[in-house]
Parts: structure tokens; C-alpha cells; sequence
């Protein structure tokens, strides 16, 4: 079995109205900044599709948020090539 860092951060939080026990080597605050992130897109996604059970806004909202994700991750590599070209442009 692996062991987990020393500094690992266990943090309750609160999503879709489940409570869930996280552990991680990130700061407390950012633990639950994420799981606060994920629960505001779960709810949502429940409230303009009721008809979905929890697994299916469980993928929903992972399927969004990896979009946003890749979305994010292309102006990135885009802003990236543009800032090279333009310190090309300069030299």
C-alpha cells in the first residue's frame, strides 16, 4: 500500500447535499474551494435537468467541467504560441 504525504489535509465537505471526508496535500481552503466548484455545477445541472439521477449529473457534470478544462487548456496553448511569435516578431 502507498503511503500518503505527512501533510495530507482531511476536509468534509458538502456535495449535491452529501457529505464526503477528502484527503489531500493541498491547503484546506483550496479542498474546499474545489468541492464548492464541483457542488455549484452539480446543483445546477439538477435543477435545469430533474429528471437526471446522480450518476448520470455525477458524468454530466464531470463531462462539463472536463470541457471547461479543455477549453481553458487551448487559449492557453494558444495565448503561449502568440506570445512566442510575438517574441520573435521583436527580436
Amino acid at each position: 500500500m502507498r503511503k500518503l504525504p505527512e501533510n495530507n489535509n482531511r476536509v468534509k465537505v458538502r456535495i449535491n447535499g452529501e457529505d464526503y471526508f477528502l484527503k489531500g496535500s493541498a491547503s484546506q481552503e483550496y479542498i474546499k474551494k474545489v468541492a464548492s466548484y464541483v457542488d455549484e455545477k452539480i446543483r445546477l445541472l439538477s435543477k435545469l435537468h430533474p429528471e437526471l439521477g446522480r450518476v448520470d449529473l455525477a458524468v454530466l457534470t464531470a463531462l462539463q467541467i472536463a470541457d471547461e478544462y479543455f477549453t481553458l487548456k487551448a487559449e492557453y496553448e494558444e495565448f503561449l504560441r502568440l506570445f512566442d511569435e510575438e517574441k520573435k516578431d521583436k527580436r
